[in-house]
């Protein structure tokens, strides 16, 4: 039982991109133009060191895998309030990154039920649109991605 259960989760883990990048709405090729304001920050970058995208920021942390990722989970410096968001149960998804994006921290203030939680992130994307342009761009990037 214990084999079983350990094969589920890792056949779930590794089919995380394949499934987020299926379940985004938005137009990629759309997202990689929203995402050069994203790059200031932010970077895609793999396994191997690889930069996919962006041009190397390290002011926000590593986006590679991030659609389908429990927030707070990547090796980087978050604020307490996202790392608590993951522990509650936080997964960016297309509807909480979509939100998020547009107003970090009224998204963190209203999912955790804290008028006092802050993101560090300051950048907002101007429009839902735009958001899940941005998504389907970062979906496709993930530990299945190929080095594409």
């Amino acid at each position: 039982m214990k084999t079983h259960v350990t094969t589920v989760i890792a056949a779930a883990l590794l089919s995380a991109p394949a499934w987020a990048e299926s379940h985004v709405s938005g137009d990629a090729a759309a997202g990689e133009s929203v995402f050069n304001q994203c790059q200031t920050c932010h970077v895609v970058q793999n396994e191997d060191g690889e930069t996919l995208a962006g041009r190397n920021g390290r002011q926000g942390p590593n986006l590679y895998g991030v659609v389908g990722r429990q927030a707070g989970t990547e090796d980087f410096r978050y604020g307490d309030s996202i790392v608590e968001a993951g522990e509650a149960g936080l997964v960016w998804d297309e509807e909480s990154l979509t939100a998020y994006l547009q107003d970090p921290t009224g998204y963190l203030r209203e999912y955790l039920d804290d008028s006092r939680a802050r993101g560090k992130m300051s950048y907002r994307v101007r429009s839902e649109e735009d958001a899940k342009d941005v998504i389907a761009f970062l979906a496709q990037y993930g530990p299945e991605d190929s080095g594409s």
